[in-house]
């Protein structure tokens, strides 16, 4: 029996993560006894930085990661389903015993979480407001998200017939159950945005195999506790950016340094308080990384 770790979302750079920060994180992995770290995504903005956390980890113990979609702004198509480095797990899968595999899944996106239904409405508001109208890809989002899984299906089937059991991690939403609608009409655009957060296809994919055990993912920027859907565990616990935390909600309501809680518009109180917050973060930083691991026992 072995423990696999799995973490999404850390954002190194946007959260300004020092060593000793990583040396938090890697203290909770072994106080859970981890024997293998896998990271689903969006360790960082920049390829080069997402290597190093990647090389620092691997000292300690084997590491594999996918790519979310802010190293893909930074990367090639060909590079970002198939990037030379070792530890790179995407339509791959990785023996973690003779019964189980770990399969790395990018992922993407099919438009089908979002309250709009008009393709060009949609594209357009990827132009004007999300981070991935800078990714370059060869085809539009929905083929790319077809050929992926196609691609997919074709390695999930193989391990099926080899009888292998399954843990999938993937950056993107495969279930609809994670995804969050707003009733507030002054927050309808984050309803249409959930466009980019997944597929629904994906997810209906998965729904084909009895040997898929649990599927990790991230990318919601939002915590929630274990869903089991159609016999397959589904767990979504993203770390976030540093003023999503639930350490930050505690220090700003603690402070009573806003009358209203609203964590997008927390980045200026936090830097006027920035000294202030850094020592709470020091803290505190360890319990929320205890908060964004999932453990899974193979």
């Amino acid at each position: 029996m072995g423990k696999l770790a799995v973490v999404s979302d850390l954002h190194a750079d946007i959260n300004r993560f020092t060593t000793e920060d990583l040396a938090q994180l890697l203290s909770v992995l072994k106080e859970k006894k981890a024997d293998r770290l896998h990271f689903a995504g969006d360790l960082a903005n920049k390829v080069e930085k997402a290597q190093a956390i990647v090389a620092y980890f691997e000292q300690y113990l084997p590491t594999t990661f996918n790519w979310g979609n802010h190293e893909m702004a930074d990367l090639t198509a060909a590079e970002i389903e198939d990037y030379p480095n070792p530890a790179f797990l995407n339509q791959k899968a990785l023996a973690l015993n003779q019964k189980t595999v770990l399969v790395g899944y990018n992922g993407w996106y099919d438009y089908r979480f979002s309250t709009l239904k008009d393709k060009e409405k949609i594209e357009a508001i990827k132009r004007l407001y999300w981070y991935d109208r800078v990714i370059k890809r060869e085809e539009s989002d929905q083929k790319v998200d077809a050929q992926l899984q196609k691609r997919l299906k074709k390695l999930l089937d193989a391990l099926k017939k080899a009888d292998k059991k399954v843990i999938l991690a993937t950056h993107f939403v495969p279930k609809k159950e994670f995804i969050v609608y707003q009733t507030d009409p002054k927050l309808k655009r984050w309803n249409e945005l959930n466009a980019f957060l997944g597929s629904e296809k994906l997810g209906e994919l998965l729904d084909h195999y009895d040997n898929l055990e649990q599927v990790v993912f991230g990318h919601t920027h939002r915590r929630f506790d274990d869903k089991k859907i159609n016999g397959t565990r589904y767990s979504c616990r993203p770390f976030g950016y540093f003023f999503e935390w639930q350490l930050t909600r505690e220090f700003v309501l603690e402070n009573q340094l806003v009358e209203e809680y609203n964590p997008m518009k927390l980045r200026g109180v936090l830097k006027a308080h920035e000294a202030q917050f850094k020592e709470y973060q020091k803290q505190h930083l360890k319990s929320e990384f205890e908060q964004a691991v999932t453990m899974i026992d193979y």
